[in-house]
């Protein structure tokens, strides 16, 4: 099975000050790189990572490998721009599921993508990762999926529609991680 990796990082960052792809963390780890190793290393053979806001400045940041971006231009309308044009620069690879993260889960690692990967059965799977229950990020799109999700996602709301109306399986990771968005920059 082949696993493309798709990393959402477009958006402003409007409550964080800042687009959240130029973010680093207190060390000088760049969220960018390190959300793309942790698809990498989760199993993910290829990501790509999909920027908007603070795009030129963002691709410096892409970590070496098997990691391409390409840019949302509509990246304002929210993250339903962002997750078409991933999926639509993923229609010609020969990937078989996609494993869907974002840029903003600090504490999510390779255990939650590689735990998430175990529970793919192929192209017709939906899967995401749960965290105490909750549903989060990231979510394994199969690629039956992708056209139909492409078609609908819009708004900030991605293929949350979508996984509505279908069965997905809940893979739970709250022992892992708490798969919390961070939203904001630490109190001084």
């Amino acid at each position: 099975m082949t696993v493309e990796g798709l990393l959402l990082a477009a958006g402003s960052g409007s409550r964080m000050g800042r687009p959240k792809a130029l973010v680093r963390d207190d060390d000088g780890t760049a969220w960018l790189a390190r959300s793309a190793r942790t698809l990498l290393v989760g199993g993910c053979d290829a990501v790509t990572v999909v920027l908007g806001a603070g795009a030129e400045d963002a691709a410096q940041l892409v970590p070496p490998g098997p990691v391409t971006t390409v840019v949302a231009d509509d990246w304002a309308e929210g993250m339903g721009a962002s997750l078409r044009t991933g999926l639509g620069a993923l229609a010609g690879s020969a990937g078989d599921v996609a494993v869907v993260s974002l840029v903003d889960l600090p504490d999510v690692g390779p255990e939650v993508v590689r735990r998430l990967l175990a529970t793919a059965p192929g192209p017709a799977g939906l899967a995401r990762a749960a965290y105490d229950g909750v549903p989060g990020h990231p979510v394994l799109l199969g690629r039956d999926h992708w056209s139909a999700i492409l078609a609908e996602a819009a708004g900030d709301a991605g293929a949350r529609s979508y996984l509505g109306r279908h069965d997905v399986v809940l893979v739970e990771c709250g022992d892992l991680a708490t798969g919390r968005d961070v939203d904001r920059p630490p109190a001084p």
